[in-house]
């Protein structure tokens, strides 16, 4: 593979279905060589947060061409399974869906035949993946972003669609990153934030390629490509969830909207032959998409966040996190092996010797019903001494903790957590508004209908809409690409202007 220093602009030669008033287009012009990468690596953590976040300005967007080379040097190795000619990709797509498809049914044949589960050891194990992935899964779709200030030209036009429904259209229930915040919350598992560097890198390279995404548009659909396609892992997990009494919406949304015949999968093979004629060499182009194929799979992907779990270990993470305040809300009558829990609790360090050690004296009765213990006696329930202590996921981890070996032989109501049970129907999130409220008369600017101003809970948004709808129509929709961003899109103000931008696009003709 060629050294990737240099990217092809998007308009280095006009093909002949790309004419239509050409000159009008945005033009994007040859980029600089990109920057050679620092030798120390940059953090993905702070790269996520100060692109999520919309800070940093131009030493941000600097830091992301070096992390994208970065990751792209690093990913070389092994090559993707990725066809040389873009004629063999719609051969390729379905070979890859139909061997998912049957090793699922193998999945399903095993369980029946009473195999465990594959993916989660229990409720606790679920849980915990929420939270690993949640860094990747709240910037759902962030990739793509960049593409929507270049919204005229209509080679793009199959990846705009992917981005706009990654955003749900502008609809909080079909939102995802909405629907993933949604599940972190209703699981009680929105302390990600703290969660180690290597859980960043993949949603810093999906806001990395936004930042950039002039310079790395081959490699943008390469990801798109590897990303839209089915895999194994989405569909046990969506199984697996549902059996622990989680909600698997979220993630059995994106097993039928990646679909190869009419979803994201489809899209995805299309939009590599619509931007394929802007640039020469299809050889070398082909290379840059395989390139940025690979990078879909750099970081901690599914599968080794699963593996990265350690029940253990977990508990005496959340104990610790909890001794920093702990050590002084506790009388000196409590003791414990010669020492007040105070003094327990000031050394984090010794939490594994803690709970050895209530383990010894009977607090802790492993391997049986955690109702015995008289540690958890005193954190679960209303009535407890400790009660809100600990959330409801760091009480789903020690319970499994304290259960061990007896955890799958108790009742399921028990294990699998009876004040968090799972919907009987989809998150259902509101849409901030009914959809005929949204229509809008594009050569006035006004709303189709009478409604009112509204409250003081939707002020963000109606002045918006005045905003919008007094500039001229031929600079709303650049206007409010801003408010597609990461950053804002899951906002009310931002789901609006999806929605507006939506139906603008698809009511006015590309340039």
């Amino acid at each position: 593979m060629p050294k990737l220093v240099r990217s092809g602009a998007f308009y280095q030669r006009p093909s002949l279905f790309s004419l239509r008033k050409v000159i009008a287009m945005p033009v994007i012009r040859q980029s600089p060589p990109l920057p050679q990468p620092p030798a120390k690596a940059i953090s993905a953590r702070s790269l996520y947060f100060a692109l999520r976040d919309a800070t940093g300005g131009a030493t941000t967007q600097l830091a992301s061409a070096a992390f994208l080379t970065q990751q792209l040097n690093a990913q070389r190795q092994p090559p993707v399974a990725l066809p040389c000619q873009p004629q063999a990709l719609e051969a390729w797509m379905l070979a890859q869906h139909e061997a998912v498809g049957r090793q699922y049914q193998d999945y399903l044949a095993a369980r029946k035949a009473g195999a465990p589960r594959w993916y989660f050891s229990g409720k606790a194990h679920a849980l915990y993946f929420l939270r690993a992935v949640a860094p990747t899964k709240l910037v759902d779709g962030a990739w793509l972003y960049g593409l929507t200030r270049h919204w005229r030209d209509h080679r793009l036009s199959s990846l705009l669609h992917i981005y706009l429904e990654e955003l749900g259209n502008g609809v909080a229930a079909q939102n995802h990153v909405l629907l993933y915040r949604q599940l972190l919350e209703v699981n009680a598992c929105e302390d990600w934030h703290t969660l180690p560097e290597a859980f960043f890198t993949q949603g810093a390279i999906q806001l990395a390629l936004a930042a950039r995404s002039e310079t790395f548009l081959p490699e943008i659909i390469g990801f798109n490509l590897g990303y839209e396609q089915l895999p194994l892992h989405l569909l046990i997990t969506a199984y697996e969830l549902r059996e622990l009494n989680i909600d698997p919406y979220y993630f059995s949304l994106h097993c039928t909207i990646d679909n190869a015949h009419s979803g994201h999968a489809r899209a995805a093979v299309n939009a590599v032959f619509e931007v394929m004629p802007a640039f020469g060499a299809t050889q070398a182009y082909m290379e840059r998409v395989a390139a940025g194929m690979q990078l879909s799979t750099a970081g901690l992907g599914t599968l080794a966040a699963i593996r990265h779990f350690d029940l253990m270990a977990e508990v005496v993470r959340i104990l610790q996190g909890k001794a920093q305040l702990g050590q002084y809300m506790h009388t000196h009558h409590c003791q414990i092996e010669g020492k007040t829990l105070n003094e327990w609790l000031a050394e984090p360090e010794q939490m594994a010797r803690l709970l050895y050690v209530l383990q010894k004296t009977g607090w802790i009765c492993r391997h049986q019903d955690p109702a015995q213990s008289r540690f958890w006696q005193i954190i679960a329930g209303e009535k407890a001494p400790m009660f809100g202590v600990f959330n409801g996921y760091e009480q789903q981890v020690i319970y499994d903790w304290i259960a061990g070996d007896a955890l799958e032989s108790l009742p399921r109501a028990q294990r699998l957590g009876p004040a968090w049970q799972m919907r009987a129907s989809s998150p259902g999130l509101e849409a901030p508004a009914p959809a005929q409220d949204n229509v809008y008369d594009f050569r006035s600017g006004r709303r189709l209908d009478t409604a009112s101003a509204g409250s003081d809970f939707d002020c963000e948004q109606r002045a918006l809409e005045r905003y919008v709808h007094a500039l001229p129509p031929h600079k709303r929709l650049d206007f409010l690409v801003d408010w597609l961003s990461p950053a804002k899109h899951p906002t009310v103000p931002g789901l609006w202007a999806t929605r507006y931008f939506k139906q603008a696009l698809h009511q006015q003709p590309f340039a």
